[in-house]
């Protein structure tokens, strides 16, 4: 760009017009005419989380690796918003996009337009209800849900109360961690007696009903939140009642959060909480400009074991969904109910490597 500015810059009138063209369209996230990178959208579903403020940070980086041309947009977890973005990403020329809707049900026709204009879509980290996408870029949200059912069910040797904050059941992701969180204490601690709160991932909401619950049932001994955004209210909350104490202390309060952000990471070295789910934010990225670079060059898939550590399965017929890997992490890498996890300073963990 600098080369181009300085040569349109100091050009003579009679070679002006010849330059006109390379002058006009040198940005990053120009139409397909002006580069041979091929041009994509990514419409960020919010940014007030650290989870997904590191995806953000991640996407553009991705980006430059795999030569794609890049425009985003911020929907702000609000479908109508997500719906007018995919209409201005149609009218800027984007040859793919990639989009993680919170509301699931709600952007089927979305997709079906974009399917009309033969435009491929790759969601994040959720799942569409209904309508096809070329590749879904998720772990599995069931194995979360499972994952913090036997974590709690062992510290607290299968007996106990616990809160569940749960995220929004308008989401895939809210439901497979809940029905899946749910279904493994029934079957595996039934003494374990669990009380849902519906949060529709807001962390005022989260704070205020465990707050609720700890005044009714002050013998509570266990949390599972199902994201990081829970994650500075429920520690206020437990500092308030005097819970907030070392893991080794009878007061102690488990705490299972799911994301791997950077903070869960250090509140568990610090005996804050106790365990998390590592959800890849930088593999979320990356994959799902992979798999649309792939599309846009006429790739197909199928179910099976990839060549990054993961899986795909295929959902329902001409759905596909890749699986990234989402480790247990807790403090002593210990196996909690037959399920592995690995240490809070593995540096293999993307939340110890924004730096």
């Amino acid at each position: 760009m600098k080369l181009r500015t300085a040569l349109c810059s100091t050009a003579s009138a009679l070679s002006a017009l010849a330059l006109l063209t390379a002058c006009s369209g040198g940005g990053s996230s120009t139409a397909a005419t002006s580069s041979d990178k091929p041009l994509v959208g990514v419409d960020y579903p919010r940014s007030d989380t650290d989870f997904w403020n590191s995806y953000i940070k991640y996407t553009p980086e991705f980006a430059r690796e795999l030569g794609l041309d890049l425009k985003t947009t911020n929907s702000q977890n609000d479908v109508a918003k997500l719906t007018a973005n995919a209409q201005t990403f149609i009218s800027q020329g984007v040859k793919g996009l990639a989009m993680a809707p919170q509301d699931t049900a709600a952007i089927a026709p979305t997709l079906a337009q974009l399917e009309a204009k033969k435009i491929p879509v790759v969601t994040v980290d959720t799942r569409p209800d209904t309508g096809k996408v070329f590749m879904v870029v998720r772990a599995d949200n069931r194995a979360y849900g499972e994952n913090a059912c036997q974590y709690l069910g062992t510290k607290l040797g299968g007996k106990g109360k616990v809160v569940m904050l749960q995220g929004g059941l308008d989401s895939i992701n809210g439901r497979d961690r809940t029905e899946a969180f749910n279904d493994c204490m029934k079957k595996n601690y039934p003494d374990i007696k669990v009380f849902g709160e519906a949060t529709n991932w807001d962390g005022a909401v989260a704070a205020q009903k465990l707050q609720t619950r700890l005044t009714q049932h002050p013998d509570i001994k266990g949390v599972y939140m199902q994201s990081s955004f829970a994650l500075s209210g429920t520690l206020q909350v437990l500092k308030q009642k005097g819970l907030l104490v070392d893991p080794k202390d009878k007061k102690h309060v488990f705490v299972v959060s799911n994301d791997g952000i950077p903070e869960e990471l250090k509140s568990i070295a610090a005996g804050k909480i106790d365990a998390t789910v590592s959800q890849p934010a930088d593999l979320y990225a990356k994959y799902a400009l992979y798999y649309l670079k792939a599309a846009i060059d006429g790739k197909t898939f199928k179910p099976g074991k990839t060549d990054h550590d993961s899986t795909i399965i295929q959902v329902r017929e001409g759905l596909l969904e890749d699986q990234l890997s989402a480790p247990l992490v807790t403090a002593d890498g210990g196996t909690y109910g037959g399920v592995p996890s690995v240490k809070s300073d593995d540096e293999s963990l993307w939340g110890n490597n924004l730096g």
